[in-house]
């Protein structure tokens, strides 16, 4: 099965006073596909309004360079709407391509009634195919999940556990804090938490195998590297550029 990049770093239930991430904030990343610079990836949120309530509007994009497109062109982005006092998500949408490979999913969170909406895009028939579902009454999609966990105070050896809805399925996922270490980042040399998240899903890239996720050890727990397997090979994810972020650039 498939799984998430640059989304899997989850958890927690927290006022939006608390929100260690700033409005506007964008992290863009270089993935590398071996040696080579393959493709750019971008993690933004931003103030927004949904259905005339005020939420965090989060996206990421992937994106192959041209001269990677060749072998395996990817263009994939991913939306989610945020509520910013409850910070559960109203709605969540995926729209991949990777290769050959086409993907379009939305998920309609009713958390009142601990059910979801999900729709499906059948290509053939040009048409969303709807059904309905039970989900956990905390759950969050794959990629408010990311922010989610930022807000929880993550120590080594120690998991943290998220109830995540999407793609029809609901998937408890563990996070699992392996240890500290010194990474060289934009931000300077950098104290960093290494995270394993561990889930049974769909993603911005076909993975394979397991992810690490480097985040800063701090409040903010900004992400700076990633490194997985996927489909065609393995990868790295470098953090080159940082907007509206607490920490200071070197």
């Amino acid at each position: 099965m498939k799984r998430y990049i640059l989304i899997v770093i989850l958890l927690g239930a927290l006022s939006l006073s608390a929100a260690v991430f700033m409005d506007g904030e964008k992290l863009t990343f270089n993935v590398k596909y071996g040696i080579v610079n393959a493709a750019e990836a971008t993690l933004e949120a931003r103030t927004s309004v949904y259905q005339g309530t005020p939420v965090w509007y989060l996206t990421t994009n992937a994106r192959t360079h041209s001269f990677f497109d060749k072998f395996f062109r990817v263009r994939d982005r991913v939306e989610s709407w945020w509520d910013k006092e409850s910070l559960l998500p109203y709605k969540f949408s995926k729209n991949l391509q990777e290769g050959k490979y086409r993907q379009h999913r939305v998920h309609i969170f009713n958390h009142a009634r601990r059910r979801t909406t999900y729709q499906r895009w059948a290509f053939k028939e040009g048409r969303f195919e709807n059904s309905e579902m039970d989900m956990p009454m905390d759950a969050q999609d794959i990629l408010s999940a990311f922010y989610y966990v930022r807000e929880q105070p993550l120590q080594v050896g120690k998991s943290v556990m998220v109830n995540i809805t999407a793609d029809g399925r609901n998937m408890p996922t563990e996070v699992i804090v392996h240890r500290k270490e010194m990474v060289n980042t934009i931000f300077g040399n950098v104290e960093c938490l290494v995270i394993e998240p561990e889930l049974r899903g769909e993603a911005l890239f076909k993975q394979t195998g397991s992810i690490y996720i480097w985040v800063t050890n701090d409040n903010y727990k900004i992400p700076v590297k990633l490194e997985s397997k996927v489909s065609f090979g393995s990868f790295t994810a470098s953090l080159v550029s940082a907007q509206k972020v607490p920490l200071k650039l070197k």
